[in-house]
């Protein structure tokens, strides 16, 4: 139906008769002559009709969105007239024939414009794909799934498909469960991810497989996060962690150069402890410096006893600071309130400061501070005049995590962030095992391989267990799994889970690990999230072709919705009242 695509064509089309097909982007009727702007996935080009042209009347019919199919000959625009926004400014086409394919009903949202409202958005998400923003990013997305697909070809991986039916096994999240019709009173879960699945094709034999594994998992949402979602997911037998490592920098460097950026590997690696206790995270922003500083010694002899307290318990509490180079100057009162109210959402009690001025160290933590305690603060983290230096204290947890939030916050507020940098970095060494109020559980999941299961400080055991963190944003990750049945009874000894609850979850993993298991290890980087820092988009929803709103809902579908009785009925399911 169409000899060109929209942007396609060019100076070198010029006196060419040529067919092109699309959407009425924009009509304008100027004193008799019409102009249209025809829009496919390519781009724009414009159309130009006379009442000259045989197709003058049914031009005068076509109004946005109208779905066209046109005929003409291009020439250059005249002086003047020329559009240097658009890639095909310097000409248009002069109609000659005109077909109004389909009418379209006024569009309840202006494709392409971001500002507007996005539950409306996802309402008519078929219409807001149409622009070319949304085009290019499916198409990016289109394209990386490929070079994946030939990367790991190319090194020895099987792509395989795992249950999308399973059973229900605990692996961080809430399951989604499917009611089995025949099985009176059972479920289906649908897979968090292909995990015990990746580990029995290993035990078969497969020794490299992949896929792009589609994920559910019925969580609390934010921009990041869906309750479905598509991963790369991969595993390998006969592997290291540096291994499984290669893999992932050699797969990610294929992707991005998708969009013309070549990145250096190895990535630096760095160990969790050092993450945690520099960046109060295990997905640190390495774009920009802010480290934080432990200074619990320098208050050893505070006369403040809450301050004391805390620096002599440096396995459960911490003293972190905080300089920021030049703040005296930027920061107002003001500026300093937002940002104590800032910390105080995540469990601080407050925001103490020092501020370095010109005539003395000024700040409500002076009065505590011993003359040896402030200087030695000072040369620990640097300050000099005009600097501010931020203080969290309390419990390691909790003071790290909100020191972590106001390094990035400050970094946000004094523009120190470069949006263009691509930071890569390993974070090695995760902790086994995480306290909860009921004892401990596995931190990444149970058949992740510990390095020294037998330290008496389980808060001490670490586990061979890797992220992949790109600008402080959590890519993926992985670990090298046990495969040893004598090895994975002493990690279910560890979180109290008995030999008849591991049977009765894991049974058939466990049963599978006692003919002949090899030792295998692997890798899921998100999907979704990688395509969101690719294009810079601002939201998780924005790279997904039809996205559930934060509340896990589909405006589009309108799901999920009510059954009916009958339907509950064939599934053995009452609901309550």
């Amino acid at each position: 139906m169409r000899s060109h695509f929209c942007a396609e064509i060019s100076e070198k089309d010029v006196g060419k008769t040529i067919k092109v097909a699309g959407w009425c982007n924009t009509y304008r009727d100027h004193g008799g002559v019409v102009f249209i702007d025809l829009r496919d996935k390519s781009g724009l080009v414009q159309l130009v009709c006379d009442p000259s042209s045989k197709a003058y009347e049914k031009a005068l019919e076509v109004r946005s969105e109208f779905v066209l199919v046109a005929k003409g000959k291009t020439r250059l625009r005249g002086p003047g007239l020329e559009n240097p926004k658009l890639k095909t400014g310097k000409i248009e086409i002069v109609l000659e024939e005109l077909v109004i394919e389909n009418k379209s009903a006024t569009p309840p949202i202006e494709i392409g414009n971001k500002n507007v409202n996005e539950d409306l958005r996802l309402k008519y998400r078929y219409l807001d794909l149409r622009s070319l923003s949304a085009y290019e990013i499916f198409k990016l997305r289109s394209e990386v799934a490929l070079i994946a697909r030939n990367v790991l070809a190319q090194k020895g991986f099987l792509e395989i498909e795992t249950p999308i039916l399973s059973k229900t096994t605990p692996e961080g999240a809430r399951d989604y469960l499917v009611p089995s019709r025949v099985h009176e009173g059972e479920f289906f879960a649908l897979p968090q991810s292909p995990q015990l699945f990746k580990q029995l094709l290993m035990v078969g034999g497969m020794d490299r497989y992949f896929q792009i594994a589609r994920c559910f998992r019925d969580e609390d949402l934010r921009a990041d996060r869906q309750p479905e979602f598509t991963q790369i997911d991969a595993e390998m037998s006969f592997c290291s962690e540096n291994d499984v490592m290669g893999v992932v920098e050699d797969l990610l460097q294929e992707i991005f150069k998708a969009i013309g950026h070549n990145i250096s590997k190895p990535f630096k690696r760095m160990p969790y402890k050092e993450a945690m206790e520099n960046y109060g995270s295990d997905k640190p922003d390495l774009r920009f410096g802010l480290p934080l500083i432990e200074v619990g010694d320098c208050f050893m002899d505070s006369s403040n006893a809450i301050f004391s307290n805390i620096a002599q318990d440096p396995k459960n509490k911490r003293i972190k600071a905080l300089n920021v180079k030049g703040a005296d100057a930027i920061f107002s009162r003001s500026v300093l309130k937002e940002l104590e109210e800032f910390v105080r959402q995540f469990g601080a009690q407050g925001l103490a400061y020092l501020q370095i001025k010109e005539d003395g160290v000024k700040g409500p933590l002076v009065k505590f501070l011993s003359e040896k305690g402030l200087k030695n603060i000072l040369e620990k983290t640097d300050a000099k005049t005009g600097d501010i230096v931020f203080f969290g204290a309390g419990d390691k947890k909790i003071v790290l995590d909100y020191m972590g939030r106001l390094r990035l916050k400050v970094a946000e507020t004094l523009d120190l962030i470069d949006k263009d940098a691509l930071n890569f970095l390993w974070v090695v060494n995760f902790p086994m095992f995480e306290k909860t109020e009921n004892g401990y559980h596995a931190a990444h999941h149970p058949f992740t391989m510990p390095k020294n299961i037998e330290c008496e400080d389980i808060e001490e055991i670490e586990a061979h267990a890797y992220d992949v963190v790109l600008n402080g944003v959590e890519l993926g990750g992985g670990s090298i799994r046990i495969h040893k049945e004598e090895m994975q009874k002493k990690v279910f000894e560890r979180i109290n889970i008995n030999e008849e609850e591991a049977q009765k979850k894991f049974g058939f993993l466990l049963e599978a690990l006692k003919f002949g298991a090899p030792p295998h290890g692997g890798f899921a980087i998100g999907f979704d999230r990688l395509i969101m820092l690719m294009t810079k988009s601002s939201s998780i929803r924005d790279v997904i072709a039809f996205p559930k709103t934060q509340k896990a809902s589909c405006l589009l579908t309108d799901a999920p919705s009510p059954i009916n009785e009958e339907q509950l009925r064939e599934l053995h399911i009452r609901l309550r009242k």
